[in-house]
């Protein structure tokens, strides 16, 4: 198993990872990830200030990834984890707590107040995940995302 950054050739194994995960848990297509531009080219939109995407390898295959950039439509020194996504045969295996401590190592690297995130309602496991390091439910969502269709909002301070 490897974390690492995304590379060009990853896009579209990311892109399917993505919006086969939104499907398989029954979330909308509008208002997700699924219909996101940056989804259609990841690699490109982590090449940002203040981001990163990781990739999950095992034996040279991409099984899932997540990423870190500053909240869209927020002032303030927050950043999001985005776009945190694995294949089925990827979960139960510990893989997602690496990735999660990943971007959180990443996003406190660079001074970030906080991590904010936004899921599914029936994501429980991922739920699961984010309250074991420390996330906290919010009331209402921070910035704006474009994901109005994902009800839930945490958010980890650092």
């Amino acid at each position: 198993m490897k974390i690492r950054k995304i590379l060009p050739e990853d896009n579209q194994a990311i892109k399917d990872i993505i919006q086969e995960s939104i499907l398989e848990h029954g979330a909308p297509k509008v208002g997700t990830a699924y219909s996101d531009a940056a989804t259609q080219a990841m690699y490109k939109q982590y090449q940002q200030p203040r981001s990163a995407y990781y990739v999950l390898e095992v034996a040279g295959v991409v099984l899932g990834g997540a990423g870190v950039a500053p909240l869209d439509n927020y002032k303030g020194n927050v950043c999001e984890l985005q776009k945190m996504y694995f294949k089925s045969e990827a979960r139960g295996k510990g893989y997602g707590k690496k990735m999660m401590m990943t971007c959180l190592e990443y996003a406190a690297s660079l001074k970030f107040e906080s991590i904010y995130l936004e899921t599914m309602d029936n994501m429980y496991k991922a739920q699961g995940l984010y309250k074991h390091v420390g996330f906290e439910l919010l009331k209402a969502p921070l910035g704006d995302t474009g994901h109005f269709s994902c009800p839930v909002q945490m958010l980890k301070r650092f």
